[in-house]
């Protein structure tokens, strides 16, 4: 695990106070890097889906798609239907968060910065010509080839390293070891249909509670603890898709909180831009 204990932003609010950054993707990674660069006063705009399917939906900046404005610890992000309003929201010192293409989005902002926080494991077709600094978190890039920075998000000794040339680890597909579970506190779908979610974030669980259904199919607790993510209720789902996180050390506030690895990797986020445009 890393060392790092700090979750205050770095502070290099003197440097980076005229940069501007379109970051692909709103889940909980995504908006642990866009809390950090916008407490660097970073002028961040939020790139979502139509229905987004965040799991940590309440330190998700992609939540405000579909409440129209969230918060996450002190740091608010409105939804916006249009480029115009999107400026409007940035002067009102807030992050809009809008559903469109990535090269429209571009071409209106001018971004010196895209980040492609989306975590999807693969590309979806990043290249190095679309901004000044082009970064990707996790695996499915090659740093020097279609990302100028590639950001490593495994767990571990390397988590926020910045990779200048090469790649990040490849998936692993095991979350961290949290009080001996690891794949055990992650919630799959166990057939593609309509969520219908019994209990919600926060709840606290005993072994084999039913959490939710997928149509008729149970979702069961896997062991006692508290919920800590979990998808939007009625949303269509696939077969093997994450949808819950179950916390095993009971501790409610870690629901409504940006996680270390968030923090960790939003601070290479910032820390790479910085040294692109330091002064």
């Amino acid at each position: 695990m890393s060392k790092i204990k700090d979750n205050k932003p770095l502070n290099y609010q003197g440097f980076l106070k005229n940069i501007s950054v379109i970051i692909r993707g709103g889940g909980d990674v995504a908006s642990g890097v866009a809390y950090n660069l916008y407490k660097a006063k970073i002028k961040v705009v939020i790139l979502e889906i139509d229905n987004p399917l965040a799991v940590r939906r309440k330190v998700s900046f992609a939540q405000a798609k579909i409440d129209k404005k969230t918060t996450i610890e002190g740091v608010t992000a409105v939804f916006s239907d249009n480029f115009k309003k999107a400026e409007k929201i940035l002067s009102d010192n807030n992050i809009p968060v809008i559903t469109d293409t990535l090269s429209a989005a571009i071409n209106f902002f001018k971004p010196n910065v895209v980040i492609d926080a989306t975590i999807a494991k693969k590309n979806l077709g990043l290249t190095k010509k679309i901004a000044p600094l082009v970064i990707a978190l996790g695996p499915g890039f090659e740093a020097g080839k279609n990302a100028d920075i590639v950001i490593e998000t495994n767990r571990g000794e390397s988590l926020g390293q910045i990779v200048r040339k090469g790649f990040a680890s490849a998936n692993t597909g095991i979350p961290a070891n949290i009080m001996g579970y690891a794949k055990e506190r992650v919630l799959r779908s166990p057939k593609s249909g309509i969520i219908k979610n019994i209990l919600d974030i926060g709840d606290y669980v005993k072994k084999d509670d039913i959490i939710c259904y997928v149509d008729n199919a149970e979702v069961k607790a896997p062991f006692n603890g508290v919920i800590r993510g979990l998808i939007m209720n009625n949303r269509q789902v696939f077969a093997g898709l994450k949808i819950g996180d179950v916390d095993p050390r009971s501790d409610k506030q870690a629901c409504y909180t940006i996680s270390d690895k968030a923090h960790i990797i939003g601070k290479a986020s910032l820390k790479a831009i910085f040294e692109k445009h330091k002064i």
